[in-house]
């Protein structure tokens, strides 16, 4: 026996997957030959049981090691991949011969592989083939049909509405060129590194985020639950934006755009038409709250003196505010349900509701369209822009380094903050996205190149959209500083305005919110599929019934939306927007960051991945260990603190919130940790009840006998793969193989409190949990 088969084996507990439905089939197996070696264990699940036989598996002497079954049960054999496809043949024939399933012991033993060739070694118990007989199989989860789907569904994810109408602003604010520097930096410590983590942490487990948290630490289960609440509130405002862009789509339609002019049904006094007041300037006159008065009026009324200081607003800001919206006057005024809104709202989820109706079989066609799309036009609108008058002044004003603003706080704390809601970690998207993936995809590779378009992206929207600035400023003849705005004010206000001023104005209007459409629906989809994913795998019979799942959460959507197409809904979606995802998911990365590389191990999850993706070097090793362990969490209490630091009171506009509105926020931004730490407190309470609390913790940060790759009862080995000693060499790899019940350990125990099939019981599952 050579030197690394001598090293000590972690003990390893092994469930059947209840919530996963990935399957190793015999084709893939044997595709995968140089990789996988299997063990079936045919065999119920059973409690520990006095009275097993002890039998040897292996090729004898000192590398088998006995297992532990019922006394005339059938033994348990190794398969190596030349045998796979006779062996799955004669487990299912001989599962249904018999409803006598072989009954295996949960007593942690170890099995010792001997007589492959193979340096890889997959150790399942496939429960599910000998249960065939006893029930239906149950669903299966789904994959990604290709891997551009994935691909494509996390870029659309990733790059949203927020690159094109937050971070030019950004940008222009804090440095021109310059920001780009503190960008880029926090996308490589901060960003980076989360979206990487959590891309391997889905796919490696392949389940959503409650039923992973369930399994990975069940101390702190409640931050999948916290992360999916976020989802489902920032799902609800979100899709209004949609609604937005569906309603300029349609006003844009016409041979005139609708608020070209200050038409009286909907403008007011101060609506400043500047058509109107080129006119008006034309015959020498002076253009004042919406009436032109001749040289003689104006010198006897001093008018002249008055339209210079009067309040002049675009006709598009106030068609968006008192037409689209029908803005009330503050937040507590709530008025009545804009029909328009609601019915372009209800447009919006039957979109989503029908490009998700099949899950990722059906999203993952409609994002080749709705993620490539906004770059055909973002393309389009950089050459038209580039060509306008004044665009190389907008451009330059966004480029322009200031290079002394690399010293200020605010501009790196503006960065950060930037980048983590841009890729958006500890959302759930993430991991419910690569828990679709193929075990083997190279989930490395694809959070590089996401994060590099996003970026790009971002960079490259800037261009477009002060080429077009520059525009509008030229033509208003005042600095680009001026018009200049971020957020919805840039998309339905600045934008609008300037596309007036353009031949064939509506056609750019329709191409404009087309791409804004389309960015926002790939956001819309993965935050739908993010809570749909957490339905179904805590009830996977209901994946039979998925398109009334994603229905009735459509419809929950709607009614939950609803609120925001009243005549105050824009004031809670401002507050929704600055609370829900703000201080939680902060929390819930830090927590992430700290289970994952100090609880479990930063090695281990990189030995983990390595499974996935290959062997990598020891620098890459290094380099993903320190920003995980140290560098990463720093940034995000950074990033936190920074927030905080920097905080005021919620505002629109010049309105500013009331102090309940503000608590109110509070409460829904606070919501997401408070049940993390309820859900905590629950499993301590419900952990066995003879260990001491400190003893109760350290249970519960433990993975549970769940736990393992894919979503199987499985420990995937690759000693070629692996750098440390966790796992024992590849002909004589000794691995733990445990059967238990539906249950988590310590609920088992507790449903057996009497007797000394109790302690023997707790002694299993307390062996399992060694990692």
């Amino acid at each position: 026996m050579n030197k690394r088969s001598k090293s000590k084996a972690k003990m390893k507990g092994l469930k059947s997957n209840k919530e996963s439905s990935t399957r190793l089939d015999v084709n893939l197996w044997e595709q995968n030959e140089d990789r996988f070696t299997t063990i079936h264990m045919p065999g119920s699940r059973a409690l520990c049981k006095k009275g097993a036989a002890e039998v040897g598996i292996g090729g004898g002497g000192r590398g088998t090691a006995p297992v532990m079954v019922p006394a005339g049960g059938a033994l348990p054999r190794v398969v190596c991949p030349s045998n796979a496809a006779a062996l799955a043949k004669d487990v299912v024939s001989t599962a249904k011969a018999s409803k006598a399933a072989t009954q295996m012991s949960t007593t942690p033993t170890a099995l010792s592989i001997s007589g492959c060739a193979s340096g890889t070694a997959l150790v399942t118990i496939d429960v599910a083939l000998v249960e065939a007989s006893d029930a239906e199989p149950e669903p299966e989860r789904g994959n990604w049909s290709g891997r551009f789907d994935f691909l494509l569904s996390l870029l659309g994810y990733s790059v949203g509405l927020g690159n094109v109408w937050r971070f030019p602003y950004l940008c222009y604010n804090n440095g021109g060129g310059a920001f780009l520097i503190p960008f880029t930096i926090m996308l490589v410590i901060a960003g980076l590194p989360l979206m990487f983590m959590e891309l391997s942490f889905g796919q490696y487990a392949a389940l959503g985020p409650v039923a992973v948290y369930r399994r990975f630490c069940p101390l702190f289960r409640g931050l999948g639950t916290g992360m999916i609440l976020v989802s489902a509130i920032v799902m609800l405002y979100y899709n209004l934006i949609i609604a937005w862009t569906i309603f300029y789509m349609f006003a844009s339609l016409g041979t005139t755009l609708p608020w070209q002019n200050c038409e009286p049904e909907w403008s007011t006094k101060h609506c400043f038409s500047y058509v109107q007041a080129d006119q008006c300037e034309a015959t020498n006159g002076t253009y004042y709250l919406r009436t032109c008065y001749n040289s003689t009026v104006a010198d006897e009324n001093n008018i002249t003196a008055l339209a210079l200081h009067a309040l002049k607003r675009p006709p598009a800001e106030e068609y968006f505010n008192n037409f689209v919206l029908g803005l009330s006057s503050g937040i507590e005024e709530t008025g009545s349900i804009k029909t328009s809104l609601a019915a372009c709202l209800f447009m919006a989820w039957v979109i989503v509701f029908l490009c998700l109706s099949k899950g990722v079989q059906s999203s993952g066609k409609v994002v080749y369209f709705t993620a490539l799309f906004p770059y055909v036009v973002l393309v389009i609108l950089f050459v038209r822009g580039v060509t306008l008058p004044g665009a190389s002044t907008g451009i330059l004003f966004y480029l322009t380094p200031d290079w002394k603003q690399l010293a200020n706080a605010q501009v790196w704390g503006d960065a950060a903050v930037q980048i983590f809601f841009a890729l958006s970690p500890s959302w759930g998207g993430l991991i419910t996205l690569s828990s679709y993936n193929k075990f083997s995809n190279n989930c490395y590779k694809d959070s590089m190149i996401v994060a590099f378009c996003n970026i790009a992206t971002s960079f490259f929207a800037g261009l477009v959209i002060f080429s077009i600035i520059g525009f509008l400023a030229h033509e208003l003849d005042v600095d680009v500083g001026k018009v200049v705005d971020q957020g919805a004010g840039l998309a339905f206000i600045v934008y609008p305005e300037v596309v007036t001023r353009l031949p064939i104005s509506p056609v750019w209007s329709v191409l404009f919110f087309v791409m804004l459409l389309t960015l926002g629906l790939d956001s819309q989809f993965a935050l739908m599929e993010t809570v749909t994913t957490a339905i179904l795998d805590k009830f996977p019979n209901l994946r039979h019934s998925k398109i009334w799942v994603v229905l009735s959460v459509a419809i929950f959507g709607y009614i939950g939306g609803l609120g925001f197409t009243t005549n105050s809904g824009m004031y809670w979606l401002q507050l929704m927007d600055k609370y829900a995802a703000n201080w939680s998911v902060l929390l819930i990365a830090i927590s992430e960051c700290i289970l994952i590389s100090w609880v479990y191990g930063s090695q281990r999850f990189l030995n983990d991945i390595q499974g996935m993706i290959g062997k990598r070097s020891w620098l890459w090793n290094t380099f993903w260990g320190i920003m995980w362990r140290y560098i990463t969490p720093a940034t995000l209490l950074f990033i936190l603190f920074f927030n905080w630091v920097e905080y005021k009171p919620a505002k629109y506009g010049h309105y500013v919130y009331p102090l309940w509105a503000d608590t109110v926020g509070w409460i829904i931004g606070l919501l997401p940790v408070l049940i993390v730490f309820l859900v905590g407190f629950q499993q301590i309470w419900k952990a066995p009840k003879q260990l001491s609390f400190l003893e109760r913790i350290k249970f519960l940060l433990r993975p549970t006998a769940e736990w393992g790759p894919a979503g199987r009862p499985c420990v995937n080995l690759h000693a070629e793969r692996y750098q440390t000693q966790n796992y024992d060499g590849l002909t004589n790899t000794q691995i733990l193989i445990h059967a238990s019940s539906d249950m988590p350990a310590f609920e088992d125990a507790e449903s057996n409190d009497n007797g000394s099939g109790n302690n023997t019981q707790n002694r299993c599952c307390d062996e399992a949990m060694q990692l």
